[in-house]
């Protein structure tokens, strides 16, 4: 498990919400628990990295409920449904929507485990790319108006775009073309074309289609 990580725990029964808690916690993890949906949103910060037990069957808002909030905030928190009165429906509807189990009470803490670390681990590759993307848009933002143009120009159709072609569409000449596609390289810390495509498309500055 990674320090950084939480364990956020909603459910509004107390007796379950504390043992769970408690268990947890033995096992090393730092367990953030919530008596129900609302008390979570209220102080839930979307940049904390963990994963969400969450119970189904909760009063005013039920876990199906806050999932499908969560997911319209953009949170990208991984989330195991516990449940001590969840059906097949139910477990679908979660699960269509991003869950990562539906786990019915009772279950084996072995089992629960198992699911933490695999939601955790989710979580941990999701950031990763998530800075890594950052980390090209920032690198992107860095390059001026016109290597920008240049440098999606290049991303585009790279077998057709070639540096007398892209100094054509532009009207400068081709050398001027290879000057900036050395710096755009150089700033996008990537050392062919080929790699400025991939990073570009990984980060979304082009498309399938456009390639």
């Amino acid at each position: 498990m990674d320090d950084g990580q939480f364990v956020f725990l909603v459910d509004d029964d107390a007796d379950i919400r504390g043992s769970l808690a408690r268990a947890l916690g033995l096992r090393g993890y730092v367990v953030r628990p919530f008596a129900s949906a609302q008390d979570f949103l209220e102080n839930y910060e979307q940049d904390l990295s963990g994963c969400l037990l969450l119970d189904y069957g909760m009063p005013k808002m039920d876990g199906l409920q806050l999932q499908k909030r969560l997911n319209d905030m953009g949170s990208p928190l991984p989330v195991i449904f516990i449940t001590g009165h969840g059906g097949v429906p139910e477990s679908v509807e979660a699960m269509k929507m991003g869950a990562v189990d539906f786990l019915e009470k009772p279950f084996k803490q072995s089992v629960l485990i198992e699911r933490i670390e695999a939601a955790l681990e989710t979580d941990r590759r999701r950031r990763a790319v998530d800075m890594q993307i950052s980390g090209i848009v920032t690198r992107f933002q860095s390059l001026t108006d016109r290597e920008k143009e240049i440098s999606l120009l290049l991303a585009t159709r790279p077998g057709q775009n070639s540096s007398k072609e892209i100094a054509r569409q532009l009207g400068i000449s081709p050398r001027t073309v290879d000057h900036h596609r050395a710096r755009i390289l150089a700033k996008m810390d990537v050392a062919t074309v080929a790699e400025l495509v991939e990073t570009s498309l990984k980060a979304g500055l082009v498309s399938d289609h456009d390639v």
